[in-house]
């Protein structure tokens, strides 16, 4: 049954929630320093009768609304609030005025929608048990999760469920996907160091180890490692994102320090073993083979995001109920990484995606890209799946 109710609701405090979503784009804070922000939700929830607990992993915040039904079940809500370091090329009325940072990723549109759940079900508590809103720090940096489970997330707002969601660029407005099992990969940072002797490469480069030409071998390697190592079928990524070394201003020196750093996806932790397994030996082979020595740093970000198939049906009858069954679909699986992972680690859940829209012409601005922007036309179809969420698992009259 279509909820229009809930959605007429959040409706009627829409101007609102566009208001609360743009403030926060004009003001990004990244990685645990989301203070502003976290001030901004923890006062909203306060307003609206919400038990509020701050500093949770740092600067997350929990708002917890009980039920005015007799319930034991809870669950968890979960929105990030970090902004990337991305220089915007925005021009509108409410773009980043922090140099070097923007909300390239849309987490001040998912703040703003759990925040309009938040206060329409605090006007309306007609369900049985408790639902915690989880406002978490640090997901582009992969680590604002773990940090809020470590501060005992889970041990002091317990949960039967936990649930997140993310705008997609490319999806029409009105339309929610995901997917049993596994739906997005897990994302690691990797890094080679480089050492040779260096020298001077006009005069006596026959007197220097060179570690450019190790890099550039171990640039062509790398590209071998997935298709070489992993099965055809198997979805992995493996990419540079980062050269370094010398001095721009003295290309007559060999540097004796060259660093490349890139990322690892996969979905399996077994093709996370062999990725670091060949990284470490094609990087020592060749150093080796010129005379230089090499330093493999790894760092394990956050795990695949998995779905509990039992509680996809949950998730999808949420999102039919506010828009139709005819507006659900399968997401494909995507090697984009979120950390979200931990928690579904933790508690069954589901990880749901939201059209943010595409154009006319099939045009978007995609997440992580300087003239992207949150579409504030789905900050109350957000809300209302939120809501919509909670009936589902706790119960209200019209789902009786």
């Amino acid at each position: 049954m279509l909820r229009q109710p809930i959605l007429d609701g959040i409706r009627q405090y829409e101007p609102e929630l566009v208001a609360i979503r743009q403030d926060i784009h004009r003001h990004p804070e990244t990685r645990f320093e989301e203070t502003r922000t976290a001030a901004l939700v923890a006062t909203k929830l306060r307003e609206w009768g919400i038990e509020v607990e701050e500093g949770i992993g740092k600067t997350g915040v929990v708002g917890t609304l009980k039920g005015k039904r007799p319930g034991q079940r809870a669950v968890g809500l979960r929105a990030d609030m970090d902004a990337l370091f991305i220089e915007e090329e925005n021009t509108f009325a409410h773009a980043s005025t922090v140099p070097g940072k923007m909300h390239a990723c849309g987490h001040d549109g998912h703040t703003t929608m759990l925040l309009g759940a938040a206060r329409y079900l605090a006007e309306n508590p007609d369900f049985a048990g408790t639902v915690h809103f989880i406002f978490q720090p640090a997901e582009e940096a992969g680590t604002g999760a773990a940090a809020m489970i470590a501060d005992g997330l889970f041990d002091r707002f317990p949960v039967d469920a936990v649930y997140g969601m993310h705008n997609t660029p490319g999806l029409p407005v009105g339309e929610f996907a995901t997917r049993p099992g596994p739906i997005l990969a897990g994302a690691d940072f990797w890094g080679v160091t480089f050492t040779g002797t260096g020298g001077h490469g006009g005069a006596a480069p026959h007197l220097a180890t060179d570690a450019t030409v190790v890099l550039g071998h171990f640039l062509l390697g790398v590209q071998t490692i997935l298709p070489r190592n992993l099965k055809p079928t198997e979805s992995a990524a493996l990419s540079v994102g980062h050269v370094s070394g010398g001095t721009y201003g003295s290309p007559n020196v060999m540097p004796s320090r060259v660093v490349v750093r890139g990322t690892a996806r996969y979905f399996r932790p077994e093709a996370q073993a062999i990725i670091k397994q060949r990284l470490q030996g094609l990087a020592t082979t060749l150093a080796d083979a010129y005379g230089c020595k090499a330093e493999l740093t790894y760092e394990a970000l956050c795990p695949p995001t998995v779905n509990a198939p039992g509680k996809v049906p949950v998730a999808e009858a949420a999102a039919a109920a506010v828009v139709g069954a005819e507006k659900l679909s399968e997401f494909p699986m995507s090697t984009g990484g979120e950390d979200f992972a931990f928690m579904l680690q933790q508690k069954p859940g589901v990880f749901m995606r939201i059209g943010n829209g595409v154009n006319a012409d099939g045009s978007f601005h995609n997440v992580h890209t300087p003239l992207y922007d949150f579409n504030d036309d789905i900050l109350a179809l957000g809300a209302a799946y939120w809501a919509s969420l909670v009936q589902q698992e706790l119960g209200l009259e019209d789902n009786a």
